[in-house]
């Protein structure tokens, strides 16, 4: 059974595949162009002292994203 939640509920070194970005985010398309895709690994690097932003690691890199913006993107956790 695939273990679903949304990436603002993962926590510091847990990591997923994107499975759905919901079409109510905004920015998706610019999002998109990071690698906040479908079948991609992120990871939760950090998390800002008061919880916004996540620091995600994405193809190599680090991303900054607003907790808000997280809520809308669906992930399958790793085993």
């Amino acid at each position: 059974m695939r273990a679903l939640t949304t990436l603002d509920n993962l926590g510091i070194g847990q990591k997923g595949k994107i499975t759905r970005v919901s079409p109510e985010l905004n920015y998706r398309t610019r999002y998109a162009g990071m690698g906040i895709i479908r079948n991609h690994t992120v990871e939760v690097k950090r998390i800002a002292p008061l919880g916004d932003p996540i620091i995600l690691k994405v193809m190599g890199y680090e991303l900054s994203l607003r907790k808000g913006d997280a809520s809308f993107i669906e992930i399958e956790l790793a085993n």
